[in-house]
């Protein structure tokens, strides 16, 4: 242990300032790192047309669901590796690193050089340095935290830097809206003042109090997990796209093989951690309840919100918005403003619920916050597609209080359970499992949601195009666009009549059904029935992953009271 605050001459502990100090700093981070994962969703249309690229066009789909899915993944598949490198060479070392990869990033990606498909692979690319940063911030906070923090009060400080980092989620949806309003450049403007100020800060104020064991790096078994999990999630966001005619490309050979190899790598990567001498990750950890069931019921509520906030966002810039009235291009900032109230619960519930579980355990609490969301689900499956606000706005504060009473008791339990020497590498697997969860639950929901498009839409579409003068041969090109770019158009609050209907088509009708097609309520009337046909499904879906994370919280086991401070 090295640089260990110590007691003023005066009195005062110079330990407790340095806690409020880490406390800070990283749960800025926190908040740092997550709010990139979403302040580009609503930003996409904007960015799309300042590059010059139609991101309804289905050639450009891959561009679009790696811009989403690209940093979600990069952080599932490293947040392990830098957590144990954080474990052997010393925590804020690998955080401080972290910090300045972040900003970098984020300078090239605020000066974008190109247009069209190669301005999309530009940012691609240093998205995915960002999300390298991002994981190094990410995989050592909570390890960071439960360094300094005594177990009385790490429910309390970690709850904060969980609640941080939510809503940063949250808020990025806000943030995204409001910038574009200026540039779409500035949602990578913003991050470099504060990875600036942020680098310096940490480099200057934070020290490692952590218990360190420098050891031989793993390299078999950091290949063996980063490209399995990498080939798995790289399938997924494969699969999502059309194939062959097929409105998704789950039967793509490059897909099957994608999935099969990753599995396979991933299988090589547990035996190789259990012969190598020094492993990268303990697998003996999860012989600890709190870890793996901990660890378990984070993925399936991962899994779960990350369905929630994408739902949302089509539903209200698709649908919602334009049957009240408001423009497609300001959609994404109103989505956003409407969704403040699951920022505001997570913000009310986390540090409460921390500190409740610092004195009562994290059992209980967690797995109250499940049954809450879980019942959340069920309200807004209830609800009808043009809702009453009010109704809508109470169901999205209490999954808000909900994902705040859970994640704070979770993460530190979980961190609380492990050895003082791997806490790193814990927190890297728990942050892994959250970032999986994610970038799954995109696959699954945009799949569950496709499916149903693809089987509703196609008859909805062509009535609704008849009915409105566009003549037959017309209506057979535009049931050939696939399902999942009429979703996109719901998701970026995009009415994608004009690339459906061929323009020269459009312009021969009369000038009344030209503005009934092209209007705000054509599409999001084409789309409601169908919409909420998948809607159900996936909020079923979503509210069963709660209960099951519900009982796995139940079976992490009653409040441990070891301590695992000197291991």
């Amino acid at each position: 242990m090295t640089g260990a605050p110590t007691k003023s001459a005066s009195g005062g502990s110079s330990v407790d300032r340095y806690r409020w100090v880490a406390l800070t700093n990283t749960t800025a981070a926190q908040f740092m790192a997550q709010l990139d994962g979403s302040i580009i969703i609503i930003a996409l249309p904007a960015i799309f047309l300042g590059i010059r690229l139609d991101p309804l066009d289905p050639g450009n789909i891959a561009y679009l669901l790696w811009m989403i899915m690209g940093y979600r993944m990069v952080q599932a598949v490293f947040v392990v590796i830098v957590g144990r490198l954080g474990d052997m060479y010393g925590r804020v070392r690998i955080y401080n690193a972290g910090f300045v990869v972040f900003t970098i990033a984020s300078v090239l990606l605020s000066v974008c050089p190109f247009e069209s498909s190669g301005g999309a692979l530009w940012l691609i690319g240093w998205r995915l340095l960002q999300a390298l940063g991002g994981s190094m911030l990410q995989a050592n906070s909570a390890a960071i935290l439960t360094d300094v923090f005594p177990r009385e009060q790490r429910g309390f400080a970690l709850g904060i830097n969980q609640v941080a980092g939510l809503s940063g989620q949250a808020i990025g949806l806000v943030a995204g809206g409001l910038l574009v309003e200026l540039d779409w450049r500035a949602v990578f403007w913003v991050n470099v003042p504060v990875g600036v100020f942020g680098t310096v800060w940490s480099y200057l104020r934070l020290r490692d109090n952590g218990v360190r064991r420098p050891g031989r790096v793993d390299w078999w078994g950091g290949a063996a997990f980063t490209l399995g999990l990498g080939a798995a999630l790289v399938a997924v966001t494969e699969g999502i796209q059309p194939y062959g005619g097929r409105a998704m490309g789950w039967t793509n050979p490059l897909v099957v093989a994608l999935l099969l190899g990753g599995a396979a790598l991933l299988a090589a990567f547990v035996v190789i951690e259990t012969r190598v001498a020094e492993p990268m990750f303990q697998l003996g950890l999860f012989r600890i309840r709190a870890f793996a069931f901990g660890s378990l019921a984070g993925f399936l509520v991962s899994v779960a919100r990350g369905g929630l906030q994408f739902v949302l966002i089509i539903w209200l810039q698709g649908i919602w918005l334009p049957l009240h009235g408001y423009d497609y291009e300001r959609t994404p900032l109103w989505a956003g403003i409407l969704l403040l109230p699951l920022t505001a619960g997570l913000l009310a519930s986390g540090p409460v619920s921390g500190r409740l579980s610092d004195r009562f355990g994290a059992r209980g609490m967690a797995s109250a916050g499940m049954a809450l969301f879980a019942a959340t689900f069920v309200g807004l499956l209830l609800l009808p597609i043009d809702f009453p606000y009010w109704a809508f706005a109470v169901l999205i504060a209490l999954a808000g209080i909900a994902c705040g009473m859970f994640a704070a008791p979770n993460t530190s339990s979980i961190m609380s359970s492990v050895p003082a020497h791997q806490r790193g590498a814990a927190s890297g697997m728990r942050s892994t499992f959250q970032n999986s969860g994610t970038a799954i639950s995109v696959a699954v929901f945009f799949s569950l949601m496709t499916a149903g498009l693809a089987n509703a839409l196609p008859t909805a579409l062509a009535t609704g195009l008849r009915e409105n003068g566009v003549p037959a041969g017309a209506v057979e090109t535009a049931d050939a666009l696939p399902p999942v770019s009429s979703l996109f158009a719901a998701m970026l609050g995009a009415n994608p009549v004009q690339q459906l209907v061929d323009p020269g088509v459009l312009a021969s009708l009369p000038p009344a059904q030209q503005a009934t097609l092209t209007g705000r309520e054509f599409f999001p009337g084409l789309i409601s029935a169908p919409f909420h046909q998948g809607l159900v499904v996936v909020f079923a879906t979503a509210a069963g992953l709660c209960v099951l994370a519900g009982l796995a919280s139940l079976l992490r086991g009653p409040r441990d009271t070891r301590s695992t401070e000197r291991h």
